[in-house]
């Protein structure tokens, strides 16, 4: 169970492209402001901190083919290579981050892990 990457409303949810490389939102916009501490949603190893296209981005490998990657930061709390705990501090956000998270190379959707229970109501006769 993944926890959230930062205390912030989702600005945009995830939304599936209907083609590989059709328009879509392969992850989850959170409404961070500048300076908002970005935590790793779960444990695993960092497998790439830095520089892409200008923006700053960390990718998680948590093992069993599921990597999440956090984007847009502003500053960079990890390096390449450091195992991180569930709630380490990764980085800082820039104005949105970008959570995503794929199993086996594919997009899916982060909030089925991100502490969504759902609970099953028996309802009894009186």
């Amino acid at each position: 169970m993944f926890r959230p990457p930062v205390e912030a409303p989702v600005a945009d949810p995830f939304r599936p492209p209907e083609d590989p490389y059709g328009p879509g939102n392969r992850g989850i916009e959170y409404d961070t402001e500048r300076g908002d501490v970005v935590r790793a949603a779960a444990s695993g190893t960092v497998v790439f901190s830095g520089p892409v296209a200008g923006d700053l981005h960390v990718t998680v490998d948590h093992g069993g083919g599921l990597v999440s990657s956090y984007s847009y930061l502003q500053r960079l709390s990890v390096r390449a290579g450091a195992a991180v705990d569930q709630g380490a501090v990764i980085g800082v956000a820039g104005e949105r981050l970008h959570f995503s998270v794929r199993l086996d190379g594919i997009y899916i959707d982060p909030a089925g892990f991100i502490g969504v229970r759902r609970v099953r109501v028996r309802l009894v006769p009186l």
